[in-house]
């Protein structure tokens, strides 16, 4: 008996997202463009290979990605979406689960088996990395969890990695809600006028005196995507844990606190990550109105 059913034929991809800053070097204009067309670079972190860590275990979900959406596992969503993506040269599954592996393997998916010791995603693919063959520049960390993932994002958060040669780190931001501005589950993040990260929280930044949301103020909501200088990814699990980093329990600011730069784009698409089970319910109701099938 299949742990998942056959692939049925998969439809659109969904509405374009639109990469407005922190890709072209200062003009405005190029960055838009960009959004239209991604132009693979010759020679600097020419290469990329997108890594998608699943595990079963979950204290919120168990099982998680094999959890059926719309009538297929959320993993297959997830990788069908990533498989859209034009800037990637190969694209894994990397998981600890046989359950996961063979159901991924059911749907097409390359995978590859890691250590149940993996504390987080970055890890899994830093292992995942070391098990490829081939050699790839650029790691980009797809969450399983975002069935419907823009590939213009992911091809975004490459291109940021090959046109910033002095960043390790690339990600994604769009434009937070208000609704969600005290909600811990949702990261803010701040960035310079160049792009580039200056710190993540869980609470809302910038907090201002009197407490309360600015209705005029462009806070930025942080997507769980994330782009690797292949390099760094080899020693980014090797740094120590950072004062910061526990505090937030984010992994982001690990790189920022050994000094490392993190180049940021900024995009018009909404988080839609299942962190519950609830959750798959508002992602089947978003995926009718999209008529995705």
């Amino acid at each position: 008996m299949p742990i998942c059913p056959p692939p049925p034929e998969t439809s659109g991809s969904g509405g374009r997202a639109w990469i407005f800053h922190g890709l072209a070097l200062g003009a405005a204009a190029a960055a838009a463009a960009a959004a239209y067309l991604y132009r693979r670079p010759r020679g600097f972190r020419s290469l990329a290979v997108g890594i998608i860590p699943a595990r079963y275990a979950s204290s919120r979900f168990e099982g998680k990605p094999l959890a059926l959406i719309l009538g297929k596992p959320m993993i297959q969503r997830t990788w069908e979406r990533v498989m859209l993506a034009s800037s990637l040269d190969h694209v894994v599954v990397a998981t600890d689960d046989e359950k996961i592996a063979e159901c991924c393997r059911g749907f097409g998916a390359d995978v590859i088996m890691t250590s149940v010791s993996c504390q987080n995603g970055s890890e899994r693919c830093c292992e995942a990395l070391q098990k490829l063959r081939k050699h790839y520049d650029i790691v980009v960390n797809i969450q399983g969890d975002e069935p419907l993932i823009e590939p213009e994002i992911i091809d975004g958060v490459v291109m940021a990695l090959q046109r910033a040669p002095d960043a390790v780190f690339s990600t994604a931001a769009t434009a937070l809600k208000p609704e969600d501005a005290f909600d811990t589950n949702r990261v803010k993040c701040v960035v310079d006028n160049q792009g580039y990260a200056i710190y993540f929280s869980r609470g809302l930044i910038p907090f201002n005196k009197s407490g309360k949301v600015n209705p005029h103020f462009p806070y930025l909501l942080h997507l769980g995507i994330s782009g690797f200088d292949s390099k760094f990814l080899k020693i980014y699990p090797q740094l120590a844990p950072t004062p910061l980093q526990l505090e937030e329990d984010l992994e982001q600011l690990k790189v920022l606190e050994n000094g490392y730069k993190m180049k940021v784009i900024k995009v018009d698409h909404d988080a839609h990550g299942v962190d519950a089970p609830e959750d798959v319910e508002k992602i089947e109701a978003l995926m009718r109105a999209r008529n995705i099938q």
